[in-house]
């Protein structure tokens, strides 16, 4: 359920969580934030606009938002250069990889004083053990999406439906190497962190025997397709799987009996940030616990503070897709950034089965040329062999 947004309330509440660093008055100043798309409440279905309302409260910050649809895409921005960021959200192993190639700035909690409502499990994980440079912004599951009016219910459990021929040009998959090699490593029974060469090659072998059974290969234009009940079957996010329910009420959720990505998304400050002060306010505002939980109940993501939950309908607030039980995220398995190495062999594989199709037409055009060259070489020489027959019994008859 969606509540309207009490402007009193939060106008109140946006004062009292002003940090000392950031002064009433001053130059105006534009930080460029970089998000997941679909990721922050806009103001749909008389929600909160988190944007509309972090500009009213500080009337000398402005937000020029844009967006990025895997960690990947993220990153290549980031790393090629030539656009300056001030606030970026990807994942846990991505946090970690920018960290252990200083392309993060370290953040001065003094300007963040809501972290001190973030839960502690939520505090120095793996990928930033000294809480230096990321605060949590969501967490959540990996999981199936299915059409419950195409998808037999016998079907559901595994990630064996995303291979099942029967729904052969009704299924997406993850547009990305990470997520996708996941899925496979969950199937034939590895660990979604593996580096093993011949464990990676069976698994992209996996995904090259699902490729012709794959409608397309998608991120945020999942939500069109299912939602319209184009694609019948997708792995996804949990969170996303909740705002595509509200428009079609045939979907379901499933995670998948192998196991599952359980992931924390995090807010960071890219190394050379413009604005970083401002950056930190605007951290700051996102994790006050009623922006977080009107912003996150909106997005069907989880809250990784208690006293944000608190403050979400209850409804939302225990449902067991966006809060399961320990029971099912036992199931689950946070990634872990990956060598150099590891990631480039991924890419390199997962580049072989997005051109698999390719390669095979390439193939046969090549098998096709050589047969026709043959051919004509055959004719072009048996011609010349008559000719040369026809001119020495020529000459023998002259003769």
């Amino acid at each position: 359920m969606k509540r309207l947004v009490s402007l009193l309330l939060t106008a109140l509440l946006l004062v009292s969580a002003l940090p000392a660093s950031v002064s009433a008055a001053g130059e105006t100043v534009t930080i460029n934030v970089y998000n997941w798309g679909q990721y922050i409440s806009d103001g749909t279905d008389d929600c909160i606009d988190v944007i509309d309302e972090f500009e009213a409260a500080y009337p000398n910050i402005k937000v020029n938002y844009m967006t990025f649809d895997s960690n990947e895409s993220m990153y290549t921005k980031l790393k090629a250069g030539g656009s300056t960021f001030d606030v970026i959200i990807p994942s846990d192993y991505m946090v970690q990889k920018l960290i252990e190639e200083d392309m993060l700035e370290q953040i001065d909690f003094s300007n963040i004083p809501n972290f001190q409502y973030i839960d502690d499990s939520f505090k120095h994980l793996a990928y930033d053990p000294d809480n230096l440079y990321s605060v949590p912004y969501t967490w959540g599951c990996a999981g199936l999406i299915y059409n419950t009016k195409y998808v037999e219910p016998a079907d559901v459990g595994s990630w064996e439906l995303l291979w099942n021929e029967k729904y052969a040009g009704k299924i997406l998959m993850f547009d990305n190497p990470r997520d996708a090699f996941a899925i496979a490593e969950a199937k034939l029974g590895y660990s979604i962190n593996t580096e093993d060469s011949t464990l990676l090659t069976l698994a992209a072998n996996e995904l090259r025997e699902q490729k012709p059974l794959v409608q397309a290969y998608v991120m945020d234009q999942i939500f069109d397709k299912m939602e319209r009940g184009e694609a019948w079957i997708a792995p996804y996010y949990a969170g996303d799987y909740l705002l595509m329910v509200e428009e079609n009420p045939d979907l379901a959720f499933c995670f998948p009996e192998e196991g599952f990505n359980l992931f924390v998304d995090a807010i960071c400050i890219p190394k050379g940030a413009e604005h970083k002060e401002a950056a930190e306010t605007f951290i700051n505002f996102l994790i006050d616990p009623e922006i977080c939980a009107q912003n996150l109940e909106y997005l069907g993501y989880s809250a990784p503070s208690s006293e944000a939950k608190e403050l979400m309908d209850p409804d939302f607030a225990s449902n067991p897709i966006a809060y399961p039980d320990e029971e099912t995220l036992a199931m689950g398995t946070a990634f872990k950034a990956l060598s150099q190495r590891g990631t480039q062999e991924m890419d390199s594989l997962w580049l072989t089965v997005k051109t698999a199709d390719n390669s095979t037409t390439v193939y046969l055009i090549l098998t096709i040329a050589a047969i026709a060259l043959l051919i004509f070489l055959w004719i072009f020489f048996k011609v010349r062999k008559r000719r040369q027959k026809a001119r020495r019994c020529a000459k023998w008859k002259n003769a």
